[in-house]
């Protein structure tokens, strides 16, 4: 490890002394030379005693962080931002094989954490393990929700309405008695509480026509969403009305009640013909027996 640092240590003295070089030059450097810590996998899973192992970074987040106190100092006045998207730059520019030091450090602590992770579960009890399940699913369930409202975000979906008290916040919370928005909210609690009736009514009608304005808009929403192909979207209720209405509308066509008059009707005419040629058959074969007895 002597020989290695000593490399690390003089590339470092390397970049500091030549930091007037192009980007492409200090890319190449830091791909072919690595810092220790981007090579050990302990130093990368240090957790808390009793704490379950952290999971270990991708390879582009161990370039995110190898880079990122180069671009600060190359860009003090620039925002964070900006550093996350010059770095995805820089990222996308490398080659493979300048890549692939990151990545092949990645997936060894990957397998250190698998290790270090059974060793962890080993040591906790089954109510221990069960909770640990419980809390998984409910951030997946989580993740899942935000993700479904930024979708539906996306795709134009109208805002709920409004409650009254909601109306008279945005109206009156920049002048509300607080410093911070706990406080401000708490006085414009008391403010509410405090209004006559025939003031709280200017607000609740406010809220009743917020209603009309979003059902309106949920209903010529939700008409797009099934011309486009997404009746994933739209909520239950409309679904199920659809459903109905779609079997109301089959059952009241014209034409429909007629049409199954004549399939009933058609059904046992198959049946009269096909007992006509039975009988025409009969008929023959009888005839045919006749007529040899009367030969001999």
């Amino acid at each position: 490890m002597a020989p290695y640092s000593f490399m690390s240590a003089g590339v470092s003295l390397l970049a500091k002394s030549f930091s007037v070089l192009s980007l492409t030059n200090t890319l190449t450097r830091s791909t072919t030379v690595l810092p220790s810590s981007f090579f050990n996998p302990v130093r990368c899973l240090t957790s808390q005693a009793g704490s379950p192992p952290k999971r270990p970074l991708n390879g582009y987040m161990r370039f995110v962080v190898q880079q990122k106190p180069t671009v600060v100092r190359q860009n003090p006045d620039i925002k964070s931002v900006d550093i996350v998207r010059k770095i995805a730059q820089e990222w996308r520019l490398l080659s493979q094989a300048q890549k692939r030091p990151f990545e092949e450090a990645s997936q060894r602590d990957r397998e250190q954490f698998k290790v270090d992770l059974q060793r962890y579960q080993a040591q906790l009890t089954p109510a221990q393990l069960l909770q640990q399940a419980t809390e998984r699913r409910m951030r997946l369930a989580k993740r899942k929700a935000i993700r479904k409202k930024r979708e539906l975000n996306n795709l134009g979906k109208p805002k709920r309405p409004r409650s009254p008290f909601n109306i008279f916040m945005s109206e009156h919370f920049e002048e509300a008695r607080g410093t911070n928005t706990q406080e401000k909210m708490t006085s414009l609690r008391d403010d509410w509480k405090n209004l006559f009736s025939h003031q709280k009514q200017v607000y609740i009608q406010l809220a009743e026509d917020d209603k009309v304005r979003y059902k309106n808009e949920m209903k010529s929403w939700e008409e797009h969403m099934v011309d486009i192909g997404r009746e994933d979207v739209i909520r239950e209720q409309t679904q199920s009305a659809r459903k109905k209405a779609a079997a109301a509308d089959a059952k009241t066509k014209p034409g429909t009640e007629k049409k199954v008059a004549v399939k009933a009707k058609a059904k046992p005419a198959k049946k009269t013909a096909a007992k006509s040629k039975t009988t025409k058959t009969i008929k023959k074969s009888t005839t045919a027996k006749t007529t040899r007895t009367t030969k001999k």
